[in-house]
C-alpha cells in the first residue's frame, strides 16, 4: 500500500482535535468526490471518532479524552446519536457490534438486533388474498421488533469498557442534549420537515419534533427532549432494566399495542443481547472480523473477497469497466445465495464455513469469464454444505491502546415506524419487514429470501448491517461500516478493496464512487462520478445500468504505523472525523 500520510500530518498533529466535516448536501442530490488529491484524512495520534453526526462525534472525543477506551466512547456516540440523529440514531431499534480488545487480544460480535414479539407468526403480513401486506409490515404495531440497542450498549459498556467510566458518566452528554437541548442543525430540520406528513399521524412524535403549534423546523433553534431525557436518565441509574421493566417498558408495549401489534412487557423483560463469534476470513494477507449471522454482511463480504483474490484488480484498475465488472459477477453470487442460507441461527442452520470457505470461492470463481455478463436468471444459489435503511446509521472507534469498535444501527426506515411510545420519547422501529413476509417476495429494499428468514416468534429478522475490522499483523488496520440497505454489503467491501487493492487513502476510499448488483433486480446500480466510456463499455458487456442517488455513508478509521487517520463519508451532510 502506498503511503497515505500527507502534507497535512504535520500540522494535524500539532492540534489538540481536529475536526474535517464533510461537504455536501443530502444524501439524494450530493454528486460524488473524484480525483485522487480532492480529499484527506483527519490525523491523529491518540484516539479517533467517525460517526455521521458531528455532535455524536464530539462527544465520543470527550469520552476518550476522560479516560474511558474505545468502548466507552462507542457506548456514549450510540446514546448520543439517540438524541441528535433521530432518523436513524435510536433507543428503539436494533443493531450489531463488532469490539476488539487490544489488551486481551480479543475480537467479539455483539448482536443486538430486534426480535419479534411471541405472539409473532409466519403468514402475519399477508391479506387475505395471501399476498405480502407492507401496510401491515411497515406502518402497523405489527412491524415493530423487541428493541435491542439499550441492551447491545449496556452490555458493552459493562463487559468491554474500561472499567474507569461508569454508565452514568458514559451516558451524561447524551442526556445533557437532551435535556438541555442543541442547536438544531439544518440537516435535521431539512429531514424533519421532509417527513412532517408522515409523523404527523403520531400526535406524540409530531408534538416531540415540531411543537404544539407545529410550525416549521427553523435551523439554529434550541431543540429540547425532556421525555427522551428522562428515559435515558432512568437507563443510565437502573442499566438495561430501566428500559426492559417498568414505566418505560409497559409505554413501548401498549403503543404497539394500541397499533395492533403483540408486544407485551414479558417481551421486553425477555430480551437479551447475545455475543456472538465474528466470521473471519483472509484477504490479500490481511485478516477480516465482520458481523455472522443474523447479519448477513460478513458471510458475503468474505464471500466475495476470497471470489476477487483470484483476479489482480490492482493491474485492472479502480472503477475501470473490467473491474467492475469482475465485481458485479462477484456479488450476484454471493446474493443469490443470502436469498436461501441465511436467516437468525438461533433458528436455523447457516453454513457459515462453507459460504465462507476459498474452495466454494473457487468453484464459484470459474463461473466467471473476465468481459461477460451472466443473466441474473441463470444463476442460483450454490451448493457451499461440501465445503462446509436506507436509514441506518454506522460510527467506528480507535483508541491509543489499538483498541477497536465498528457499530451499524437502526430504526429500518427514516424515523422507523413513524410513531413514539407515549410519554418515552423513544421513537420505535419497523425492523420486522426484515422478515420474508413471503418466501420469494421483494422486501423495501428489493432483496429476496426465502424459508430461513421466514417471520417466527422471538426470532431475528436478516441484516445487511456490516461492521467490520481489518487486522493487520494481527492488530486493527482498518474500522469501518456504512448505513444503505442492501447495499451495505457493497459499500463495505468497496472500501476495502480501495484500500487494499487500489492503494488510496482512507479518505479517498470512502469519496471513491460505489457500484452495486444484488443479483435481482438484474441490474447494475451506479452512482454519478463514472466516466461516460466506463459506462459504455459496461453496457456493450450486456449490462442494464442505473445511475441511482448515492450509496451508502461510510465512516472509516485507519491506523498504521502509530497514526491514527479517519474519514467521514462526503456524501452525507453533518457526518464527522475527529481525533486528538
Amino acid at each position: 500500500m502506498r503511503p497515505v500520510l500527507s502534507g497535512l500530518a504535520s500540522a494535524a498533529l500539532a492540534v489538540t482535535l481536529v475536526f474535517t466535516p464533510s461537504t455536501g448536501n443530502t444524501q439524494e442530490t450530493t454528486p460524488i468526490l473524484s480525483g485522487r488529491d480532492l480529499v484527506h484524512p483527519v490525523i491523529a495520534e491518540h484516539g479517533m471518532v467517525a460517526s455521521q453526526e458531528q455532535t455524536a462525534t464530539r462527544v465520543g472525543v470527550e469520552i476518550l479524552k476522560e479516560g474511558g477506551n474505545a468502548v466507552d466512547a462507542a457506548v456514549a456516540v450510540g446514546f448520543a446519536l439517540a438524541v441528535t440523529l433521530p432518523r436513524a440514531g435510536n433507543l428503539g431499534g436494533g443493531g450489531f457490534m463488532m469490539v476488539h480488545r487490544a489488551d486481551r487480544n480479543e475480537t467479539v460480535a455483539i448482536d443486538y438486533r430486534e426480535k419479534a414479539p411471541a405472539a409473532a407468526f409466519k403468514d402475519m403480513f399477508l391479506n387475505e388474498q395471501g399476498d405480502a401486506d407492507p401496510l401491515k409490515s411497515r406502518f402497523s404495531g405489527l412491524a415493530v421488533g423487541v428493541p435491542g440497542t439499550v441492551a447491545g450498549l449496556v452490555a458493552a459498556h459493562r463487559d468491554y469498557g474500561s472499567g474507569k467510566l461508569t454508565l452514568a458518566q458514559v451516558m451524561a452528554p447524551a442526556i445533557r442534549l437532551a435535556k438541555d437541548g442543541f442547536e438544531m442543525p439544518a440537516s435535521l430540520a431539512q429531514s424533519l420537515e421532509r417527513v412532517r406528513v408522515r409523523l404527523s399521524l403520531d400526535a406524540e412524535a409530531y408534538v416531540t419534533f415540531y411543537g404544539e403549534a407545529g410550525l416549521p423546523v427553523e435551523p439554529g433553534t434550541l431543540f429540547k427532549q425532556p421525555d427522551l431525557a428522562a428515559t435515558l436518565k432512568r437507563i443510565a441509574q437502573e442499566g438495561a432494566d430501566g428500559f426492559y421493566r417498568g414505566p418505560v417498558a409497559d409505554a413501548i408495549a401498549q403503543t404497539v399495542q394500541d397499533r395492533g401489534g403483540g408486544m407485551t412487557t414479558e417481551d421486553l423483560a425477555y430480551y437479551q443481547a447475545v455475543i456472538r463469534e465474528p466470521v473471519r476470513g483472509t484477504y490479500r494477507g490481511y485478516d477480516i472480523a465482520s458481523m455472522p449471522p443474523p447479519s448477513s454482511g460478513g458471510i458475503h463480504i468474505i464471500e466475495i473477497l476470497n471470489i476477487l483474490e483470484g483476479f489482480d484488480l490492482r493491474e485492472t484498475g479502480p472503477n475501470s469497466a473490467a473491474t467492475i465488472n469482475i465485481m458485479a459477477e462477484a456479488m450476484k453470487c454471493a446474493y443469490a445465495d443470502r436469498s436461501k442460507y441465511l436467516g437468525d441461527p438461533d433458528f436455523v442452520e447457516v453454513p457459515v464455513g462453507g459460504l465462507t470457505s476459498k474452495a466454494y470461492a473457487d468453484a464459484l470463481r470459474t463461473g466467471i469469464e473476465p468481459g461477460k455478463v451472466t443473466p441474473s436468471n441463470e444463476i442460483a444459489p450454490a451448493n457451499p454444505l461440501p465445503y462446509e435503511s436506507n436509514q441506518t446509521t454506522h460510527f467506528s472507534v480507535i483508541d491509543k491502546e489499538g483498541n477497536a469498535v465498528s457499530n451499524t444501527y437502526t430504526l429500518n426506515f427514516s424515523y422507523g415506524v413513524g410513531f413514539m411510545a407515549k410519554g418515552t420519547g423513544v421513537l420505535l422501529n419497523n425492523e420486522l419487514d426484515d422478515f420474508s413476509a413471503k418466501p420469494g417476495t421483494p422486501n423495501a429494499y428489493g432483496l429476496i429470501d426465502g424459508e430461513a428468514n421466514a417471520v417466527g416468534p422471538r426470532k431475528r429478522p436478516l441484516s445487511s448491517m456490516s461492521p467490520t475490522i481489518v487486522f493487520k499483523d494481527g492488530k486493527a488496520w482498518l474500522v469501518t461500516g456504512s448505513p444503505g440497505g442492501s447495499r451495505i454489503i457493497t459499500t463495505v467491501l468497496q472500501v476495502i478493496l480501495n484500500v487494499v487493492d487500489h492503494g488510496t487513502n482512507i479518505a479517498e476510499a470512502n469519496a471513491a464512487p460505489r457500484v452495486h448488483h444484488q443479483w435481482l433486480p438484474d441490474e447494475l446500480r451506479v452512482e454519478d462520478g463514472l466516466s461516460p466510456d466506463t459506462l459504455r463499455l459496461l453496457r456493450d458487456m450486456g449490462y442494464e445500468i442505473a445511475v441511482k442517488n448515492t450509496m451508502g455513508s461510510t465512516q472509516s478509521i485507519m491506523a498504521d504505523q502509530g497514526i491514527l487517520m479517519g474519514a467521514s463519508d462526503p456524501r452525507t451532510e453533518g457526518d464527522l472525523a475527529a481525533g486528538y
